[in-house]
């Protein structure tokens, strides 16, 4: 009888050990799953970021050779309104 019950016994203590190593397994799940999705929305917001960046930057160059392209416009009408155009 004692050796049933010592067995019976280390049976629940190893399935409560058991039990409480998968519960840490799990919360260590939950960890690495966090640091993980959290790494995820850092990514995609730099991406997001540079693609701004990028676009701000193409909008700037575009309005840059725009204002050149208006003044050397200017520069070339005004030459032709006083006669001293090459043409």
């Amino acid at each position: 009888m004692k050796l049933s019950t010592t067995l019976a016994v280390a049976i629940g203590l190893g399935a409560l050990a058991a039990c409480n190593n998968s519960a840490q397994e799990e919360v260590a799940d939950n960890i690495e799953a966090n640091a993980e999705n959290t790494a995820d929305a850092i990514e995609e917001n730099a991406d997001a970021v540079a693609e701004n960046v990028v676009e701000n930057a193409d909008a700037a160059a575009d309005a840059v050779r725009a204002e050149g392209e208006n003044a050397a416009d200017a520069t070339r009408d005004g030459a032709d309104a006083d006669g001293n155009s090459a043409n």
